[in-house]
């Protein structure tokens, strides 16, 4: 049980690493275009908090057997805060309001975790408030992307939800879920189910969005009358896969 439990710590850690480099190609774009275009800041400022939330947890001083979570955590902050600056530089000045405030919330949110955790509670006491405080905002994390499908839905084109970007939400979820299971850690199960699920729907979301001729009664088939009242437009089919 202890080699499973450090076999799929070792997938969670690196998948969670290919889902933080994931959306490296989406700020190349935002970089080379020097706009944040449609794409949404909240996924990454979620994440950033996440990471704090999530490495702080996995310290011997709250909690015991979780130091492979506090490891790649750390990491993940890093870039996510990267990726943060980088959102907040290219970002119209008028849509910089929200995310900016977003982000000094999260920031306050760990302070405030951190300082609780530090001088008012000890021993499991610690541990149960610490993980409740990062399961919660471990949910809404991976509830985050619910704006971009959701966008989806209403442009029928994948362009702004990336694919490896859900792939590598479904693949960590799955492997942190199994590796919560196998450590008996509720606060490790209950965030990461709910990612391995939200990113199963993402990935069936991608392949419907990306070939709905796969989900017609009729593969190829074309209803004329809808062609001719609603005419495609090139650009708002073009997908990104990164």
């Amino acid at each position: 049980m202890a080699l499973l439990h450090f076999i799929f710590g070792v997938f969670g850690n690196l998948f969670a690493l290919f889902l933080f480099l994931a959306p490296i190609k989406t700020f190349k774009r935002i970089i080379k275009s020097k706009s944040t275009e449609e794409f949404s800041g909240v996924p990454y400022i979620m994440t950033l908090l996440t990471c704090l939330l999530s490495a702080w947890y996995g310290l011997p001083i709250v909690s015991s057997n979780n130091i492979m979570v506090s490891t790649i955590n750390t990491l993940g902050a890093i870039i996510e805060s990267i990726y943060v600056s980088l959102f907040l530089f290219y970002a119209p000045k008028k849509e910089r309001t929200k995310p900016l405030c977003l982000l000094i919330f999260i920031i306050g949110v760990f302070s405030i975790v951190v300082t609780v955790s530090i001088f008012a509670l000890h021993g499991n006491s610690r541990k149960l408030f610490c993980g409740l405080v990062t399961t919660i905002f471990a949910v809404f994390m991976y509830a985050s992307p619910l704006s971009i499908m959701a966008t989806v839905i209403r442009t029928k084109s994948v362009e702004f939800m990336p694919f490896l970007l859900s792939l590598f939400v479904f693949l960590s979820g799955t492997s942190w879920f199994v590796y919560g299971l196998l450590g008996r850690d509720l606060f490790v199960i209950i965030p990461n189910g709910f990612g391995c699920g939200l990113g199963a729907i993402q990935l069936i979301m991608y392949c419907y969005y990306r070939n709905p001729n796969l989900f017609e009664g009729q593969p190829g088939e074309v209803n004329a009358i809808e062609m001719k009242m609603n005419p495609p437009k090139p650009s708002s089919h073009r997908i990104v896969e990164a």
